[in-house]
């Protein structure tokens, strides 16, 4: 399995770029100047995007002048104006040796689609390692489903999100569930990558499920957590995921 390669972008964004043989694949350039300046003459195969927001999508102008006849991948969303094919869930993708189901994600945006295949998800800000985006359009419960569902695929899933935000989670994370000890692990080995200025991702679902506390709202100690935070227990999954959500908003 060819192993995803994070593109730093902007202050904290990742443009990934997946590479099999001559087949090259691009995902969320929100920033064209450095997917040119790492591909060189090397023309993608595909562009694959997430999701309308900018920091996603800006760079797709100049890669399409570049290379016009490379196809672009895009949810049915009239905010990403630029695509050859539109995607929504369930729909599949095939980019040269790589097959892709894109599966619907809302909840940071009502649109957003994530690709799923070949070991890997590339899922721009529905989730992040430790963490999960911000509900700008969707609700608490379709957050919740959509991070369900991308807690269900293998474990060995390559998790390949869009923000280099793993250490700020950490700290929340450990905040929210201090008895959790691959968390524990997990915040050391983000700082010391850090420290390194190394990214922290790709992260695996595994990894996620053992310590992301957006897909453990069923944990004890964080529902505990929760219940001395609201001043009385959540009421169920969704309310436990709105007021954890709520809590990271304000989190410093």
């Amino acid at each position: 399995m060819a192993r995803p390669d994070p593109i730093p972008a902007y202050e904290d964004n990742y443009i990934w770029l997946l590479r099999d043989g001559p087949a090259t694949l691009v995902v969320d350039p929100g920033d064209a100047a450095p997917v040119i300046a790492r591909l060189g003459k090397t023309r993608p195969t595909a562009i694959l995007i997430t999701h309308h927001h900018w920091d996603h999508i800006d760079g797709v102008p100049e890669l399409h002048a570049r290379w016009p006849d490379v196809p672009i991948f895009a949810p049915d969303d009239p905010r990403i104006p630029i695509a050859t094919q539109r995607v929504s869930d369930g729909d599949v993708v095939e980019i040269g040796p790589w097959r892709f189901e894109a599966i619907a994600v809302p909840g940071h945006t009502q649109t957003q689609v994530a690709y799923s295949g070949e070991g890997l998800v590339f899922c721009g800000d529905s989730m992040f390692s430790l963490g999960c985006g911000r509900l700008f359009e969707g609700t608490p419960a379709q957050m919740l489903d959509s991070l369900d569902r991308l807690a269900a695929l293998p474990g060995d899933t390559l998790l390949c999100c869009t923000h280099e935000y793993t250490a700020a989670n950490a700290r929340f994370a450990l905040a929210v569930e201090p008895g959790n000890t691959a968390l524990e692990q997990r915040a050391a080995q983000v700082a010391s990558l850090r420290a390194n200025n190394a990214a922290t991702l790709p992260s695996t679902i595994d990894s996620e499920r053992a310590c992301n506390p957006f897909l453990r709202v069923d944990s004890p100690e964080i529902l505990q957590s929760l219940a001395k935070h609201l001043g009385h227990p959540p009421e169920g999954r969704v309310e436990a995921f709105a007021a954890l959500r709520s809590w990271k908003d304000g989190f410093r």
